[in-house]
């Protein structure tokens, strides 16, 4: 368990370092996987890390991710 935890906060600081690097801090600004330069690993991991209620990381109804 203790793994999965630092893999998560690895993953999911490398996403929120890559959105807020294209400038994607809101939904008018959300871009997509391949905009914001995502790994593979990074695309598999950004549906988990989207996608809860109190998630820092966003996605829009088209795909479209913000912080």
């Amino acid at each position: 368990m203790e793994a999965t935890s630092g893999i998560h906060f690895a993953i999911e600081a490398g996403i929120k370092s890559k959105l807020n690097a294209v400038g994607a801090i809101s939904r008018e600004k959300a871009v997509t996987c391949h905009q914001a330069n995502f790994t593979m690993q990074e695309i598999n991991w950004i549906d988990y890390i989207a996608g809860g209620m109190f998630a820092r990381v966003k996605k829009t109804g088209t795909g479209r991710f913000y912080v």
